[in-house]
């Protein structure tokens, strides 16, 4: 595991409230305990007063779970801010994309970053492969995401956990380090 004590920040993407009415309309999802990870990533970054940037989709379609006045819109408690954490909003796949995202990174002198949230294989990865080409030693958390089955142009099911770890595999040594919620939180404990 490389060291993460110096410069490192944590980006909780996209822990909204859509994915819960996704689950309950019958949509599969791998990683059932990744919002508790979430969770512990987010008590260990706070515990040694690490930076923590939230990351939240707000879709422009009216029609999406996203939409800003449809419940899903909100964050799921586990991943709720604290004051004083930024609150970054997207409105397409990448957190870098129309936001401040990176100017608020480099501004508090972050050069690592550790990445989780949802769904792996949209907006995790499309952020963790920017972080990538943009500088950043990013590390994707694999307990620490999720994804859905989901059909392809060819009607066949894609399961979840092969999507997940297809999304891991292509990432890994080439746009980040995929680590695990463990990983991270053994390195930031030097933290001092």
């Amino acid at each position: 595991m490389p060291d993460l004590t110096s410069r490192v920040a944590l980006i909780v993407i996209d822990v909204q409230r859509a994915f819960d009415a996704w689950e309950a309309a019958g949509r599969r999802r791998n990683n059932p305990d990744a919002v508790a990870r979430i969770a512990d990533l987010l008590r260990g970054f706070r515990g040694r007063g690490l930076p923590v940037f939230h990351v939240r989709h707000e879709s422009t379609d009216p029609q999406s779970t996203f939409f800003p006045t449809k419940p899903g819109h909100r964050v799921m408690e586990a991943a709720r801010e604290l004051e004083g954490e930024p609150v970054v909003v997207k409105r397409v796949n990448s957190a870098f994309i129309g936001t401040p995202l990176e100017v608020l990174l480099r501004s508090s002198n972050v050069e690592r970053l550790v990445i989780c949230g949802a769904t792996t294989n949209h907006c995790v990865e499309t952020t963790t492969r920017m972080a990538g080409n943009l500088g950043f030693d990013a590390h994707l958390v694999r307990d620490a995401a999720w994804t859905f089955d989901r059909i392809g142009p060819d009607e066949d099911l894609h399961r979840a956990e092969d999507i997940h770890a297809m999304t891991l595999a292509n990432l890994h040594g080439e746009f980040a380090t995929v680590v695990s919620t463990d990983d991270v939180l053994r390195s930031i404990a030097r933290v001092t």
